[in-house]
């Protein structure tokens, strides 16, 4: 725990590589932070999460939101911390009317400066050859990349915390008050407060929903290499955003010491942290029905976390209605990683009058006061 000053510019509530990215930029925008985190810096979706750099563009909102935030990715690639990896991403096609939207996909992205490109059958066994046989086709796009975000994470809290923000470790948030926050041990700090507390924003923003979607991943032993490219199946995109109480994805990400990161699944209404084994059980077959050499790695361990998803599937970012000086961060689901940094400059130049990079209104959380989140 910090001692210090109890007023300040902004109190950043959650430590995750959200909060970490707002606090960083609200550092570096010549504020006074402090920065409120009950658990381990970096420890929960974001300890939890693939780390995946990836231009999603199954919504012009949320596409914009990655285009913007990739950019600013690269002064966060540089750092050792990050273990950036530009592998790219190769989008795989089982049957051929997933190839229809190619195209248009293709130009969307392209028209928001992303290099993509449409790949036949036999371009993508050229790319990736341990594919199993029939498949159709897919979409590249080459500057797609994996991280580790945790590490991410604890470099911008330092980064933050050597330009003079103080870190309430081990602090929990017990309630929002009126010009700030009071902690657990009774103590209140004064200042605009921002929340990007993940799937936790219920307990200080109850006003604003938000579903935890648990996942589960797998990472294998070390490997003769065996992929290139992230993988990722076309249907991913309609499994990301549908409305299944539980489904799996292929995804697939070669990490930059050899081991493999196999996933995804996604779970509606599952609370405790333990691993569904029927659920692993059919992730895993669907990602040797992908790469059937994949059965010859052992996998190393398993683990689950939890998505802060809202309904629309975009984050709210910006001032809480009806509250004075409190404003959020969060509802990233998947692609917190990806968007963290575009999320808090977007937020903080708002929060200091700035007009943002992107327009805030899909964005803002007065679309849930609506029913329209």
């Amino acid at each position: 725990m910090v001692s210090g000053h109890s007023r300040h510019d902004l109190i950043v509530i959650g430590a995750g590589i959200v909060g970490a990215a707002c606090a960083e930029a609200a550092v570096a925008a010549g504020l006074r932070v402090a920065v409120v985190e009950s658990g381990a810096i970096g420890g929960g979706a974001s300890a939890a999460a693939m780390g995946h750099l990836v231009a999603m563009d199954g919504d012009p909102h949320e596409l914009a939101l990655c285009v913007y935030s990739l950019r600013l990715w690269q002064r966060w690639a540089a750092w050792p911390e990050s273990e950036h990896q530009r592998c790219g991403t190769l989008w795989v096609a089982r049957e051929e009317q997933e190839l229809e939207g190619v195209a248009a996909r293709v130009e969307a992205l392209a028209a928001m400066g992303v290099r993509a490109e449409a790949v036949d059958a036999r371009g993508l066994y050229a790319l990736e050859p341990a594919l199993a046989a029939g498949m159709k086709g897919g979409m590249r796009v080459a500057d797609d990349a994996v991280v580790y975000p945790p590490r991410v994470a604890w470099r911008l809290i330092e980064e933050a915390r050597g330009a003079g923000a103080q870190l309430f470790a081990g602090a929990r948030a017990e309630c929002l008050v009126d010009g700030g926050v009071r902690l657990a041990d009774g103590r209140v700090l004064h200042g605009p407060v921002l929340v990007a507390t993940g799937v936790a924003l219920p307990e200080l923003l109850p006003e604003l929903p938000m579903r935890a979607r648990k996942g589960q991943l797998v990472i294998t032993e070390r490997h003769r290499p065996l992929l290139r490219h992230q993988l990722i199946e076309m249907g991913y995109a309609a499994a990301a955003h549908g409305a299944d109480t539980a489904s799996v994805s292929f995804n697939v990400q070669p990490r930059p010491n050899g081991q493999l990161l196999i996933g995804s699944s996604r779970e509606y209404d599952a609370t405790g942290m333990d691993i569904s084994l029927p659920l692993l059980r059919r992730m895993l077959q669907r990602a040797t029905a992908f790469v059937p050499a994949l059965r010859e790695v052992r996998a190393l361990r398993s683990w689950c976390g939890f998505r802060p998803a809202t309904a629309d599937g975009l984050p709210y970012l910006g001032p809480v209605p009806g509250r004075r000086d409190v404003w959020v961060a969060a509802g990233h689901e998947g692609l917190g990683i990806t968007a963290a940094p575009g999320s808090a400059r977007l937020v903080i130049d708002a929060l200091l009058g700035r007009t943002p990079a992107l327009p805030l209104v899909p964005y803002l959380p007065e679309r849930a006061m609506r029913g329209e989140a």
